[in-house]
């Protein structure tokens, strides 16, 4: 019991870790043929940024002195670059990024409305730049970014997994996912397209909070007190899923949607986020598989260590969340 205790607050500090810092943000924007402006975000605290810089291989002809500052908890640098044979073949790295836990995301946006995103991770830092990007190459890019983005958000995979707690019934889970998907891609599509506009750290509050509910609801069902998610799960998984969706579009938002495909990046980021849904389950689904075969019972005490560590790093989020109002 110790040993799991141990493991699962060892986990805790390494979520809050993971969630305390944001990715790093490259843009390039093509300004007429051969001229870029590039849009650098670096996530800082005060005074204080992290040490990522931008390499550029060839070098550019001609770049114009860069304007800076701080501004919402990030360090900004904007200036010019040009280079007249176009971006094909420039390879693009962030110096610093293998010694960060971090991330960057590069977003080229070409003259006519087409755009392609990239993302630089501390094992692979850099990337060559292709030719603009096809509608295929569109397509997968943002199916890829959608299951990236579900599998990393550790806070919208600890409510699935506490509304997977509570169910009991093959049923019961086909409408749960059902709700959910709805729910995420009615308020994902709706906010993406800008037709609702709600600030992103009230959701991100509210979306913890979602979590501490299921968690107690599963304390509830644990004492032969049965709440509302476990009678009606499909009923707490649309709720709180419209809210879930607004965090989805506010990952989508710092990415962007390409001029000239916002239909097609829209539906196959959403079509990813299902996917990595999915993936997800199927693993729950698969582990609950082997324990019952292995005839694993967990005691009383082992029973409660689920909710207990979800509902506490829930509730770490929310706290931290609403101080950073």
């Amino acid at each position: 019991m110790r040993i799991w205790l141990l493991l699962l607050a060892l986990m805790a500090v390494s979520f809050a870790r993971a969630d305390e810092l944001r990715p790093a943000y490259l843009q390039l924007t093509e300004q007429s043929p051969g001229t870029y402006t590039v849009l650098w975000k670096v996530p800082a605290r005060g005074e204080q940024r992290l040490a990522l810089q931008v390499r550029f291989e060839p070098a550019p002809a001609d770049t114009s002195e860069p304007v800076e500052g701080f501004l919402n908890g990030a360090h900004l640098q904007q200036w010019s670059l040009t280079r007249e044979q176009g971006l094909a073949g420039t390879r693009v790295s962030i110096e610093g990024l293998p010694r960060t836990s971090t991330e960057a995301l590069l977003r080229v946006e070409y003259l006519d409305g087409s755009s392609v995103t990239h993302r630089l991770t501390p094992a692979a830092p850099e990337v060559t730049l292709a030719a603009q990007p096809t509608l295929l190459d569109t397509a997968q890019t943002y199916l890829v970014l959608g299951i990236e983005h579900i599998l990393l958000g550790i806070d919208h995979l600890l409510f699935v997994l506490a509304l997977l707690l509570l169910i009991n019934s093959t049923r019961k889970l086909i409408l749960t996912i059902t709700a959910f998907t709805i729910a995420h891609s009615i308020t994902l599509s709706l906010a993406s397209l800008g037709i609702i506009r709600i600030p992103v750290p009230p959701v991100e509050a509210v979306i913890a909070l979602s979590i501490v509910f299921v968690a107690a609801e599963i304390l509830r069902a644990q004492r032969g007190q049965p709440g509302i998610t476990q009678r009606n799960p499909w009923l707490v998984a649309f709720s709180f899923g419209l809210l879930h969706g607004l965090g989805f579009a506010a990952a989508l938002g710092e990415i962007g949607l390409p001029q000239n495909a916002v239909a097609l990046a829209l539906v196959f980021f959403n079509v990813g986020v299902e996917v990595g849904n999915l993936l997800f389950v199927f693993a729950f689904l698969a582990l609950t598989a082997l324990a019952r075969k292995l005839a694993f019972q967990p005691g009383r005490i082992l029973q409660k260590v689920p909710p207990y560590f979800i509902g506490s790093l829930a509730s770490f989020w929310l706290f931290e969340r609403v101080a950073a109002f």
